[in-house]
């Protein structure tokens, strides 16, 4: 995790992937975030996640370097961000980790679980999902989408009519940042 904040600072300055005033909270605000949804499951090996929004590489990369059992597909429409994100994978030397320039509408495989760091509203969100969660089951929860968000969405919760456990990241972390964040799981069906 060390050699995160040297790459994405370097790349930062040839391709804005971060906003210019958030780099310095790298750790706190893009690593530290995206490790929350290990809070809420660490993936079986062999599980196959998909990052849907990944700009650049969150909470993909962080995931994949925490978990090099499992597999993570990290996909953005943007290229200069998976160009980012694939050149960080490549000097990690992550195996386990690929970004692909695509919306996820395009993939044709099947994951067990959908990752993604509030790419838009849930409602809105959920179709991109569609047909990319496996129905074979290999984790202590249901396949389905990890959803890190912040604010008061529960309007949005209720109007995606699915079951859904939110939980406030200020259960685990102190930082002032987190008061408003929350990690939410919304079963594929």
């Amino acid at each position: 995790m060390a050699m995160l904040g040297p790459l994405y600072t370097e790349w930062n300055e040839r391709i804005n992937v971060i906003s210019r005033k958030d780099i310095e909270h790298l750790y706190e605000r893009h690593v530290l975030h995206s490790l929350a949804i290990a809070r809420g499951l660490e993936f079986a090996p062999g599980s196959k996640i998909l990052d849907i929004g990944t700009g650049g590489g969150f909470p993909g990369i962080p995931l994949a370097i925490l978990m090099p059992e499992v597999q993570f597909t990290l996909v953005d429409g943007v290229g200069k961000k998976i160009t980012v994100v694939n050149a960080v994978i490549e000097a990690l030397g992550l195996k386990n980790a690929r970004g692909i320039h695509t919306r996820s509408e395009n993939l044709r495989e099947s994951f067990d679980f959908v990752v993604s760091r509030a790419v838009t509203n849930l409602p809105d969100f959920l179709p991109l999902t569609q047909n990319r969660i496996a129905k074979k089951m290999r984790n202590a929860f249901p396949n389905g989408i990890w959803y890190l968000k912040g604010g008061d969405f529960d309007e949005e919760l209720r109007a995606t009519g699915r079951t859904f456990e939110v939980t406030p990241l200020s259960q685990w972390f102190d930082e002032p940042f987190f008061e408003t964040k929350k990690l939410v799981y919304l079963s594929a069906g």
